[in-house]
């Protein structure tokens, strides 16, 4: 609820190195959303066991940088994935080769305690993140480097001193927000999902010769009511189930039900924090309806179209 009081933990600049860029089966790029949450409810769960009563109910990524690791030489026309040298097998053979897309990356965690404990309390709660991050903890898949001292946040939630205080912490970066209403709008003027999806993401390039023959070339995307859309990207944000639940055959955890799901892709947007008036704009909480597992915003309905399985191999809400 804007104008509520938040009580924010502050975790700056995790260095990551080779964190899972493949975040979906037909994206690459930055992580899910489902890496950057569960890594957080992981963390909670590790301060619990040593009997720190806090909780952890949403979380906020910001990105300052990130290196995606791929090539694309002179004449190349697509990119390619730069792969590790994996170990001889025991046969002296090279094993086989599986493409693991990768990337480096800076990023600062947002994270909104519901179970606030005593202030007092606090450095002990923050000497325990430490070694926790340090010692036994990745995140997205990748290795945690390094990070800065984590801090404590208590703002208004649309305060502008609040805000003031929040984005001095975290710029210069890029939090990550969902613009799911994007493909709901082109859907319901009657595009496929992925279709949709692909019309926001598209960089349209035009070639234009006046009467000098001088050639000049001029590039756009897809704007909204003739107003730009920011800088979108696709993020997965959840899974689908595809089946009921029920047993499988060497499942890992024998007491919870399995069943077998797909990604939930979405529009995201990448925006800078000054133009960020709520905290809350860039929190991501669980959420679940039905068949759907979802890392989603306040803002935002999970109620949405589907993608027909027939177009692919997912049925996934956008």
């Amino acid at each position: 609820m804007m104008g509520e009081l938040k009580d924010l933990l502050i975790i700056p600049h995790i260095k990551i190195h080779n964190a899972n860029a493949l975040s979906s089966p037909f994206t690459i790029g930055f992580p899910a959303m489902t890496a950057w949450l569960g890594a957080v409810h992981a963390l909670q769960r590790k301060l619990n066991d040593r009997d720190i009563a806090v909780i952890f109910s949403a979380t906020g990524v910001v990105s300052h940088d990130m290196e995606l690791q791929t090539y694309k030489g002179d004449n190349d026309f697509v990119h390619s994935i730069i792969g590790t040298g994996n170990p001889l097998d025991k046969t002296g053979e090279r094993s086989a080769f599986i493409e693991e897309a990768r990337c480096h990356l800076d990023v600062s965690l947002v994270i909104q305690l519901d179970k606030s404990i005593e202030l007092e309390d606090f450095d002990h709660l923050i000497t325990n993140i430490e070694h926790l991050l340090h010692s036994s903890m990745k995140m997205a898949g990748g290795d945690i480097e390094e990070f800065k001292t984590p801090f404590y946040l208590n703002v208004k939630d649309g305060d502008s001193v609040d805000m003031a205080r929040v984005k001095r912490a975290l710029m210069p970066g890029y939090a990550l927000i969902e613009r799911r209403e994007l493909m709901i709008d082109a859907m319901e003027k009657g595009m496929d999902a992925l279709d949709a999806l692909i019309d926001y993401l598209a960089i349209h390039h035009r070639c234009e010769i006046d009467d000098e023959d001088n050639i000049t070339w001029t590039s756009h995307r897809k704007t909204r009511n003739n107003e730009p859309v920011g800088w979108l990207v696709p993020v997965a944000t959840g899974f689908h189930g595809i089946s009921d639940l029920g047993e499988a055959k060497n499942q890992r955890d024998a007491e919870t039900p399995h069943r077998f799901a797909e990604s939930v892709v979405t529009l995201g947007e990448f925006k800078m924090l000054h133009r960020i008036q709520y905290v809350e704009d860039i929190l991501w909480r669980y959420g679940t309806d039905g068949d759907l597992y979802l890392c989603q915003q306040k803002n935002q309905s999970p109620q949405s179209s589907k993608l027909n399985p027939a177009d692919h191999t997912i049925e996934s809400e956008f």
